[in-house]
């Protein structure tokens, strides 16, 4: 049987409503990943949380050491559960995620976090380019309203755009239930 890995992408402080950056819908995006986390842990896939701090004092959001650069408690690591901290958007890059994914055998992996439109989307599709097979958890991801030349793309469509575009060539695309489903019938 594959081993699978959940991947918990920056889901803290910051994007929840009194943090610095906060995200649409990112409370009942942060209950399904804890939901997912739990169902994980009862199946024994790893866990791997996705921390992001960015390496400048001034940043706008996710400053070195600051509590909104925390991952929030709803889905905080278990003692044994590894914690990539990155600088980058893609989870990957200059990190230790795929050197830890290969030691612990993982051939699968489950995607949920924060952002859809950045730091899902990079990972989804870095994920994808190294063969991983990638369900991504869509209700488990969070966005906020963008603008790009004077267009307003609300939260719902950034985030709708970005998970149809994924779903397209580098995931299958599933709600909590439906993953969540999908696996109690498998076990």
């Amino acid at each position: 049987m594959p081993k699978k890995a959940l991947i918990v992408i920056d889901i803290q402080n910051d994007y929840f409503p009194d943090g610095d950056w906060p995200l649409a819908g990112v409370e009942e995006a942060a209950a399904n990943a804890a939901r997912l986390i739990a169902a994980a842990r009862k199946a024994g896939d790893l866990v791997v949380h996705i921390q992001h701090e960015f390496e400048s004092p001034d940043a706008p959001f996710f400053r070195p050491g600051s509590e909104g650069a925390a991952i929030h408690p709803l889905v905080a690591p278990a003692k044994d559960e590894h914690v990539v901290l990155k600088h980058q958007i893609n989870s990957y890059l200059d990190t230790d995620l795929r050197a830890h994914l290969d030691q612990n055998g993982v051939s699968e992996l489950v995607i949920c976090g924060n952002m859809s439109h950045m730091c899902v989307d990079a990972a989804t599709r870095a994920s994808a380019d190294f063969g991983y097979p990638v369900v991504l958890i869509h209700d488990a991801c969070a966005s906020r309203d963008l603008e790009f030349n004077g267009t307003r793309v609300p939260a719902a469509m950034a985030h709708a755009a970005f998970m149809s575009a994924l779903s397209f060539a580098y995931a299958k695309a599933l709600s909590t239930a439906e993953y969540l489903g999908q696996a109690a019938k498998a076990a």
